[in-house]
C-alpha cells in the first residue's frame, strides 16, 4: 500500500474520504471521493447540470438513476458513468451507499473515457459498457482493499493505463474549452469560433464530440454553476443573496432571465434551491431525506 494521504470527513452517518489521484491524471480529476454510509438508511441525491462527467464506482447496493433526458425511464445501476447533463436528474438507493465519486472534467472524460462524448450527452451507462470486460474485476479489487488508499492506488493504476491509450482532444476544443471555463460561460461561440480559427459550424461539431454538450449549451451551464456556488455567499448583510446582483454577476440579462434559466436547468427557482436545500445543496449534488 502507497503513503498516500487520505482526508476523511465525518457528516453524521455518512463518511466521506478523498485522496489525491496520480500527478499524471490531475488534469483530468482533481480527487478521488470515496463514501460510505455508518447507518444505512434511504435516501435520494438530486443532481445538477455542472462542468464535470461523472463516474460512480458503486461498491454497495443498486442506485435507482433518473436522467435528464425525458424519453429515458429510471434504470438501476451498479457502476456508472453520468454524462454531461443540461438538466436535473435524480438517485435513489435503499441505504448502505459504499463507492467511490471521480468528477472528470470534459475532455479528461474525452481521453479516459475513449469515446465520442456526445454518446453520453445527458445518459448514464453501465461502466462496462465503456471500459469493457475489466471493470467487474476492478469492482472486485475494489471491494477487497483493505482501505481507501488501496482503492485509490488502483484506481491510478487503472486510469494510467487508459490515458496511455485514449484520445487527444483537438488543441482548439481545448482552448475553447479554456476560454469558456475561465469566464464563467460568459464568452460568445462566435468569440470562441474567432480565437480557435474556425467555423461557428465545425466548433460546435468538434466540441460536441469531444466535450459532450455544444459550446452554447456549455456556456449555459457554466453560467448556471456559478451562480449555484455564489449562491453559498450572501450578497448583502441580511444574509439574503441578491439576486440581481447575482444575475449580473454571473451575465444574465436580469433576475428574471436567472429564474428562467434556473427552472430549466434545476427545475426550480434560485429562491426554492436555496431554501429547500441550503447549504448542502450548493454542490453538485445533495443528499435529500427520502
Amino acid at each position: 500500500m502507497s503513503d498516500r494521504y487520505v482526508r476523511v470527513e465525518n457528516r453524521g452517518a455518512f463518511w466521506l474520504a478523498a485522496g489525491r489521484p496520480h500527478p499524471a491524471l490531475r488534469p483530468f480529476l482533481a480527487a478521488y471521493d470515496g463514501y460510505w454510509e455508518s447507518v444505512p438508511a434511504p435516501s435520494r441525491m438530486r443532481t445538477l447540470p455542472t462542468r464535470h462527467t461523472v463516474m460512480i464506482i458503486n461498491l454497495g447496493p443498486p442506485l435507482r438513476l433518473h436522467v435528464p433526458d425525458p424519453g429515458a425511464a429510471p434504470a438501476v445501476y451498479g457502476p456508472f458513468i453520468a454524462g454531461m447533463h443540461d438538466g436535473h436528474g435524480m438517485y435513489e438507493h435503499e441505504g448502505g451507499q459504499r463507492g467511490v465519486q471521480l468528477d472528470l472534467t470534459p475532455l479528461g472524460a474525452y481521453t479516459l473515457l475513449g469515446v465520442p462524448m456526445g454518446e453520453l450527452t445527458n445518459r448514464a451507462v453501465d461502466l462496462a459498457d465503456v471500459l469493457g470486460p475489466e471493470v467487474p474485476r476492478l469492482v472486485g479489487r475494489l471491494q477487497d482493499a483493505a482501505g481507501w488508499a488501496e482503492r485509490f492506488d488502483l484506481l491510478d493504476a487503472f486510469l494510467l493505463g487508459r490515458l496511455e491509450i485514449g484520445p487527444s482532444p483537438d488543441p482548439e476544443v481545448r482552448e475553447a474549452w479554456r476560454l469558456l471555463d475561465t469566464t464563467c460561460g460568459r464568452t460568445p461561440v462566435a468569440a470562441l469560433a474567432g480565437e480557435v480559427g474556425w467555423s461557428r459550424k465545425h466548433l460546435t461539431h468538434r466540441f460536441k464530440e469531444q466535450v459532450g454538450l455544444s459550446p452554447k449549451v456549455m456556456a449555459r451551464v457554466l453560467r448556471f454553476q456559478h451562480a449555484v456556488e455564489l449562491m453559498s455567499a450572501p450578497f448583502d448583510r441580511q444574509g439574503v443573496p441578491s439576486w440581481v446582483d447575482l444575475a449580473v454577476t454571473c451575465g444574465y440579462y436580469d433576475q428574471a432571465h436567472l429564474n428562467r434559466e434556473f427552472r430549466a436547468l434545476a427545475g426550480c427557482t434560485p429562491t426554492e434551491l436555496l431554501a429547500g436545500q441550503a447549504p448542502e445543496y450548493l454542490t453538485t449534488t445533495a443528499r435529500e431525506a427520502s
